[in-house]
């Protein structure tokens, strides 16, 4: 079962590295498509967008630009933008462009309550006929895009056309510039990083856990199969009584030996003087040696 666990983790880890470096390659591929973008003059909206229609991959980010007026009424406010720690939302203005379709703009960021400001809290779009230029973006899809009381938390043009009751362009763009000028612009649209992520490192460390995992696995293999080596033993209990015996006997000796030791040191002369205790008339510089007569 342990063998499962460790082929599961490996293969997991093996499928996780593939699917960073897929996505690596999606945002090379996506960056390809910005860059090639923004060399291109801006398109009239109508060559590019169409109603009820998506936003081919290779128009994503593509400069376009569209003249009419601004539906303020219908002014829809996107909750949930956060810039630098700091909540906000984008507004979103209909664009009724002269005899066609509606185009939504995405005019901006401003600082708000994330659950959404009230669209009359936005500053006022230029009045009158506008010419506007801004990026093609493709809507987005699931639960967020769903509409209530012009709020929204995701963009997308079919939910928000049916908001509105107009029909409108697919997608929908990141508003560049607008002429003439508002009298209190929003906050630009942030444009994407074009730089690779972190897709490459987060690949090769799935990778590298994968591998950690086999080698892990492969060395305790290795060491139950080498099996016990000798004098690697628990030393907190011992199946043989002998040994038990010896190593009591050995203490004893070795606590005999020390008390032994202890006897037979002899004081130390470091600090105390020795008394010495002449006895009457003796002399401590008589000669030691017996003199040549032989009699003491």
């Amino acid at each position: 079962m342990f063998a499962v666990a460790v082929g599961l983790v490996a293969w997991a880890t093996w499928w996780l590295g593939n699917w960073q470096f897929d996505r690596l390659e999606d945002r090379k591929a996506s960056n390809d498509v910005i860059r090639q973008n923004e060399d291109l003059a801006p398109a009239q909206v109508a060559d590019v967008l169409a109603p009820g229609s998506t936003v081919a991959e290779e128009d994503e980010w593509r400069l376009v630009t569209a003249t009419g007026a601004y539906d303020t009424d219908d002014t829809v406010v996107v909750r949930y933008r956060t810039r630098q720690g700091e909540s906000g939302i984008d507004v979103v203005v209909p664009l009724q462009t002269s005899g066609g379709p509606t185009l939504l703009v995405d005019r901006g960021w401003m600082a708000a309550d994330n659950r959404g400001s009230d669209a009359a809290d936005v500053p006022a779009p230029p009045a009158g006929e506008v010419t506007v230029t801004g990026w093609v973006r493709a809507d987005a899809t699931g639960d967020s895009t769903a509409v209530t009381d012009h709020s929204t938390r995701s963009i997308s043009s079919v939910t928000i056309g049916d908001a509105i009751g107009q029909e409108v362009y697919g997608g929908f763009v990141n508003l560049r510039s607008e002429t003439p000028p508002p009298a209190q612009p929003l906050a630009p649209v942030e444009l994407p990083e074009l730089d690779n992520g972190p897709h490459f490192f987060y690949g090769l460390q799935w990778w590298f856990f994968g591998v950690l995992a086999i080698f892990g696995f492969g060395y305790l293999m290795y060491d139950e199969w080498r099996g016990p080596r000798p004098g690697r033993r628990d030393r907190g209990s011992s199946e043989d009584p002998d040994e038990d015996g010896a190593s009591a006997g050995a203490a004893e000796e070795s606590a005999e030996a020390r008390a032994q030791s202890a006897r037979s040191m002899p004081p130390s002369t470091g600090s105390i003087t020795p008394e010495t205790n002449d006895a009457a008339g003796d002399s401590r510089k008589v000669a030691t040696r017996p003199n040549s007569s032989g009699s003491p």
